[in-house]
């Protein structure tokens, strides 16, 4: 049976399980000042927001959010199918539920070779669920397609991105909807290190260029985990007519922890 609610399983651990105290903390790092403008695409970090909250709501402050958004996500847990969608149900925050497009999502399923049908993937995945108040904030009406990557196929996850660009190009015509990556850059690696390593992640998919992402991580071991669906994103991005790229802000956790002999990186980055 498909899963019809997905209820918030890191609510109270990587954000407040209460509205009001989600909301203030959202809003204390939400740059207030900067225009916003549309989006083709974008990447977002996913831990705790004490870490890489002021990352994501930044960058998301720069975007005129859209009707529909397609989550790409790793999938930590290693549970479910290696390319998970979910096509149907709603996903729960302390901001309220947000609906599944069903009508979409199933546009997606029914033009991939790839993905499938999956629930299971996505009922403890915090990768994609930690994103999903920060947008609320920012828009409270919209639709999802969640999509989980448990794979490192280069040339699966190309074509994935490919299939999702040729079912929804009409729809990114009518400027209805938009991609959205979640990954944090390296893990637990001395800062210097950290910076040194993530800076040239950044730069591949800056150049939009998945085929060097993939290259540098596996040549000098990134520990980037949302690099999959970051190629997912630049793939459909990019056959979808992107562009450029911009960095929105970078940094790690010793923003906070001041620890700066392990630390995890977190970039916010704009397609366009």
């Amino acid at each position: 049976m498909p899963l019809r609610t997905r209820e918030a399983v890191v609510a109270g651990q990587f954000y407040p399980a209460s509205a009001q105290k989600l909301r203030a903390q959202i809003g204390s790092f939400v740059d207030k000042n900067t225009p916003k403008s549309p989006t083709l695409a974008c990447i977002l970090p996913h831990a705790g927001y004490i870490y890489s909250g002021r990352v994501a709501a930044e960058t998301v402050s720069r975007i005129e959010l859209k009707e529909k958004i397609i989550l790409l996500g790793p999938n930590h847990t290693g549970e479910g199918e290696p390319f998970s969608i979910m096509t149907e149900g709603a996903w729960q925050t302390p901001l309220g539920d947000i609906r599944v497009d069903a009508l979409l999502a199933n546009k997606i399923l029914n033009n991939s070779r790839n993905l499938a049908q999956d629930s299971l993937a996505h009922i403890n995945e915090h990768s994609l669920e930690v994103e999903l108040p920060i947008l609320q904030y920012f828009k409270s009406d919209f639709t999802i397609v969640p999509i989980a990557f448990l794979s490192d196929d280069l040339m699966r996850l190309k074509a994935i991105g490919r299939e999702i660009a040729g079912a929804v190009k009409d729809e990114f015509s009518a400027n209805s909807m938009m991609l959205l990556a979640s990954s944090d850059m390296t893990h637990y690696e001395p800062e210097k290190i950290a910076r040194e390593k993530d800076g040239l992640a950044i730069s591949a998919i800056l150049e939009l260029d998945e085929d060097k992402l993939m290259e540098v991580i596996r040549k000098i071991g990134i520990t980037m985990c949302g690099y999959a669906p970051v190629i997912v994103m630049l793939s459909a991005a990019k056959a979808l007519g992107a562009k450029k790229a911009q960095l929105v802000k970078y940094q790690t956790s010793a923003e906070e922890t001041k620890d700066t002999a392990s630390v995890v990186g977190y970039a916010g980055i704009i397609i366009n």
